[in-house]
């Protein structure tokens, strides 16, 4: 049977996960590729109409959580 990870390691790496987030949110004015303005992402403005479809950052976000859980299982 697999034992269950530390407590307090799963609440550090949480803990720094949600102040990258805050950095981010924080800066995202002054970086040139933040989360919703990546390339990729597409945008359509029509006079009374926006769709707006996040696929770059779909795809960032998968490939990072992607990497992230495959060092986890190391």
């Amino acid at each position: 049977m697999q034992e269950w990870p530390d407590p307090g390691k799963i609440l550090i790496i949480i803990g720094l996960v949600l102040a990258a987030v805050g950095l981010l949110v924080l800066l995202r004015d002054k970086l040139p590729f933040t989360p919703g303005r990546l390339p990729g992402d597409i945008l359509i403005k029509r006079e009374n109409f926006t769709f707006y479809f996040p696929l770059g950052t779909c795809i960032l976000i998968s490939a990072v959580l992607t990497l992230i859980f495959f060092l986890w299982r190391k």
